[in-house]
């Protein structure tokens, strides 16, 4: 795998993320769920500023940025908190996944950046009921 197909495919992942914290967030309560809601927003915006960034980055190298699908498939259903949550676990687990190939595909400001980006991903991680890893990323999704 090459750098460009590691921020084509952290790309691609971040296009998924924030697609999914848009449908979770449309399908909470900011009253009734506010901390959850406020949890989903920031993920959401984070998630395109992150976006928003490697598109960036691969244009810098000449490259096309992959684009969005039309739509993503959600990875439970939805109709619950409690769905809404393990949904929203499951999409950062598989973001920091991507982050953690990004790294060790990436050197100098790139490889800065998607450390920093890892990070940022293993703490949503937290937020939605994910346990602390040694090594974010590296294991399974209970």
């Amino acid at each position: 795998m090459t750098t460009t197909d590691a921020l084509q495919d952290a790309l691609a992942a971040e296009h998924a993320a924030v697609y999914v914290f848009g449908v979770l967030g449309a399908q909470t309560s900011e009253f009734e769920q506010s901390t959850l809601f406020d949890n989903l927003l920031a993920a959401y915006q984070q998630h395109r500023s992150a976006r928003d960034s490697l598109v960036a980055r691969i244009r810098k190298l000449g490259v096309q940025p992959v684009a969005a699908a039309p739509a993503y498939e959600l990875p439970n259903a939805v109709s619950t908190p409690t769905q809404v949550v393990r949904a929203a676990l499951v999409t950062e687990h598989r973001v920091t996944q991507t982050y953690g190939t990004l790294v060790a595909q990436t050197v100098g400001d790139d490889r800065s950046w998607a450390v920093d980006a890892l990070g940022a991903s293993a703490v949503r991680q937290l937020r939605f009921g994910g346990r602390p890893e040694s090594f974010p990323g590296t294991q399974g999704l209970a």
